[in-house]
């Protein structure tokens, strides 16, 4: 008998230009002052500037909050809310990568029902209602648009959860012409972490479900054929539409299911050095999967045959190795730094950082092999 449930975000729509039709939306929700979360490169570039006019043409005032940080730090998520109750909006739209819709779920939910940021870290803890929020990913990355998670920086550099129904946002909103302006790092490294949200959720052993995998297998093959593409020729359409439903596809699957040692190797390197966080899972990546290979033969074998149905008729062992080798390929063929050392990292802070994951139970025990201090010191030795 096969037990779980499901759940995402209700509405989403995915359309080329979508972004003209937010104030109808926002209107549909009840909102009449929106409070618009994003970063100062998107606003300052003028990315947000067809969101803002959309929500005007539909007499929706706009309040805009642009001081988002990557991996947001708790001062500002309490500092936007706070402006937020101030300006008395009434619903709450993230706009940008992933800092800015993980900011934006926090703001939704902490104008609404207030309560301290120490009180709500962990799963279930979280108290609401929320006012409506809208998400607009401007990446191919987080999937944070339909997931219940916002990643917190606390002021002990810690990345703490925030793990909750109520964070799921009301509506999707995916418009691929929001995300050709992305420089082609950028892309390649939101584009790896939604890769690895697809192959940990696939390799979780504890919250696998049918629905998950299914989602997860689409995802990791959308985003394998089209990576390199949206890397070298950033204005195809086509491609940059197949790379959002990936990510949204990977997010739905990690949600309801987890990620593993990828994303608990890669947290310690954004708190101590400040890596962004796909660089830090690409980082991660090749050596995670070479250390769970054995262990997880089967399904990495079930992943070979869906980025190559030629596949078809290998042996597992056959299939497991090729596919571990084309996603090895694919990261290091991407424009960015490939070894810790390259982003500052030192050889004598290896054993800090391996500390510092063995505090991240909550995500290890989802890697198909077990990971302890050594275990951790070797693979980060690896990635050095």
């Amino acid at each position: 008998m096969i037990e779980f449930q499901f759940q995402t975000t209700p509405r989403i729509a995915c359309q080329r230009g979508a972004i003209s039709t937010l104030g109808t939306i926002a209107r549909e929700f009840g909102v009449k002052h929106a409070f618009l979360v994003t970063d100062s490169g998107l606003h300052k570039a003028g990315v947000t500037a067809s969101a803002i006019e959309a929500l005007r043409r539909a007499q929706v005032e706009v309040t805009v909050f642009s001081d988002v940080l990557a991996d947001p730090p708790e001062a500002t998520i309490v500092n936007a809310s706070d402006i937020a109750r101030q300006t008395g909006v009434d619903g709450v739209i993230g706009f940008g990568g992933g800092s800015s819709l993980d900011t934006a779920k926090l703001v939704a939910l902490l104008v609404r029902t207030p309560q301290a940021m120490g009180d709500i870290y962990g799963v279930g803890a979280a108290r609401g209602p929320r006012l409506p929020l809208i998400q607009i990913p401007t990446t191919a990355g987080t999937g944070s648009e339909v997931t219940p998670i916002s990643v917190v920086t606390t002021p002990g550099d810690e990345k703490k959860p925030v793990v909750s129904p109520l964070l799921l946002p009301d509506f999707a909103l995916l418009d691929c012409e929001l995300t050709v302006g992305l420089p082609p790092a950028v892309t390649a490294m939101t584009g790896v972490d939604a890769m690895v949200h697809a192959i940990e959720t696939l390799t979780t052993h504890l919250k696998k479900n049918p629905l998950s995998d299914l989602l997860a297998l689409q995802a990791l093959k959308m985003l394998y054929d089209h990576l390199p593409r949206a890397v070298d020729t950033g204005s195809d359409l086509d491609v940059r539409e197949q790379m959002l439903l990936g990510s949204l596809f990977a997010g739905m699957a990690f949600a309801n299911s987890s990620v593993g040692a990828v994303h608990a190797l890669a947290y310690p390197l954004g708190v101590r050095y400040h890596v962004p966080h796909g660089l830090s899972n690409s980082l991660m990546l090749p050596h995670v999967l070479r250390f769970n290979l054995d262990t997880a033969q089967a399904i990495y074998a079930r992943m070979g045959r869906a980025i190559q149905p030629n596949l078809a008729s290998a042996s597992e062992a056959e299939s497991a190795n090729t596919f571990v080798d084309a996603v090895c390929r694919l990261v290091a063929g991407m424009p960015y730094a490939q070894r810790l050392r390259d982003v500052n990292v030192k050889q004598d802070s290896l054993a800090m950082l391996a500390n510092d994951v063995m505090n991240i139970r909550r995500l290890l025990v989802h890697n198909p092999r077990e990971i302890e201090h050594e275990e951790a010191l070797a693979l980060y030795q690896a990635a050095f």
